[in-house]
């Protein structure tokens, strides 16, 4: 197994060692939604950018009805990766409606969106992101924060117009709970009235009040329940769900949920629910709200969690593994219809493919491989 991509950063790698390892495409308009129970699909794409320090670019998958994935064309983002690993979950995202896609050029401090058309992709626009070494994005209708995870860090913002173009919001820039915190994830909630930053190095969540202005407030740290708190996601009901790596000790790893309040102060439902397998760091949620899926990074496993109502969360499996990725899985995304579930591993350059059941298990499927090593970020349609 390489060494985790995160441990290229010194400060990273003494605060969590070992864990979370590290042309135009033809794409569509966004699929209808579907029933798993009738396993009616329909086509999309995968997004995957290259993180080449010689030039970014977002390699285009098609995705056929069933899953399969095509040979991927590849869109140049104007920008440069950092060649390496970022420790990140959201270096790629989709706007609502698939409108848009966005990503951090982490090399080149910047980032890039292209608008998502029947044809393919298209730039259109490309900003610095307000800071270092970005590596993660995220969108709440018109508004956009980026994480800088380089120098001291920090979050800023941008309003992006219905033309693809993004303009800084002035005074956006807030710092993270300290200097250099080993940040990996930006994310709004549901609402887009909380943001919520991950922070490795410091076991930390930091939440941050969004105004009517799109400015914010904070940050408001508070201690996650285990430890290396890495990617998340939100529920449509709005349950937090965040991976805890551990610092990548065996057997170690585990999801902890949240309820947010409307100032952001974090409650716990869940506290610690262990994967059994080693360093889960990438979370996804289904779109009913009933599954959480997250990439265990030292097992090369994705471990499955029945997340009710009130957010509580429960293995799927005894064991904690309900699939099986290839070597250092480093992201997961579902399909905009929710019927398959992908994940990056960086090991071995490939992408494993999984159908999602009606029940929450998974069923292997064909994937591809090739994906360059410094590949990061990973969204599916």
């Amino acid at each position: 197994m390489r060494p985790p991509p995160w441990l290229h950063s010194p400060s990273i790698a003494l605060a969590a060692l070992w864990a979370c390892v590290d042309s135009r495409g033809a794409t569509g308009p966004r699929p209808p939604s579907f029933s798993r129970a009738t396993g009616d699909g329909s086509p999309g794409a995968l997004y995957v950018a290259t993180n080449a320090a010689t030039g970014n670019a977002i390699l285009v998958f098609p995705r056929g009805g069933d899953g399969t994935l095509g040979p991927p064309s590849r869109v140049a983002t104007g920008g440069k990766g950092s060649g390496g690993g970022l420790g990140n979950q959201g270096g790629i995202v989709l706007t609502q409606g698939n409108r848009q896609l966005l990503v951090v050029n982490a090399g080149s401090n910047e980032v890039s969106v292209f608008a998502v058309d029947p044809d393919g992709l298209e730039l259109t626009d490309r900003v610095s992101s307000g800071g270092k070494q970005p590596v993660s994005v995220t969108a709440s209708r018109e508004l956009v924060y980026v994480l800088n995870a380089g120098g001291a860090g920090n979050i800023t913002g941008f309003r992006l117009s219905e033309h693809g173009r993004l303009q800084a919001l002035p005074h956006s820039t807030r710092p993270l709970s300290r200097q250099a915190p080993g940040p990996a994830q930006v994310a709004f909630g549901p609402d887009g009235e909380v943001l919520v930053v991950t922070e490795k190095a410091t076991n930390t969540i930091s939440t941050y009040r969004v105004g009517d202005d799109g400015l914010t407030d904070g940050p408001q740290p508070q201690a996650s329940v285990g430890k290396t708190p890495f990617g998340f996601a939100f529920s449509r009901r709005g349950t937090l769900v965040v991976s805890e790596a551990f610092g990548g000790a065996a057997g170690a790893s585990a999801l902890s949920s949240y309820d947010v309040s409307e100032s952001g102060v974090l409650a716990v439902v869940s506290a610690s629910v262990g994967t059994r397998q080693t360093a889960a760091c990438w979370v996804v949620i289904t779109g009913d709200s009933r599954f959480a899926y997250t990439t265990n990074t030292g097992s090369g496993t994705i471990s499955g969690y029945r997340l009710s109502p009130d957010g509580a969360l429960k293995l799927l499996s005894p064991s904690g593994v309900n699939g099986t990725t290839g070597a250092v899985p480093i992201d997961v995304a579902l399909s905009g219809n929710d019927q398959f579930l992908y994940a990056l591993s960086s090991g071995d350059g490939t992408i494993s493919a999984f159908r999602v059941n009606a029940d929450g298990s998974l069923t292997s499927q064909a994937g591809r491989g090739g994906l360059p090593a410094a590949a990061n970020g990973l969204a599916a349609r």
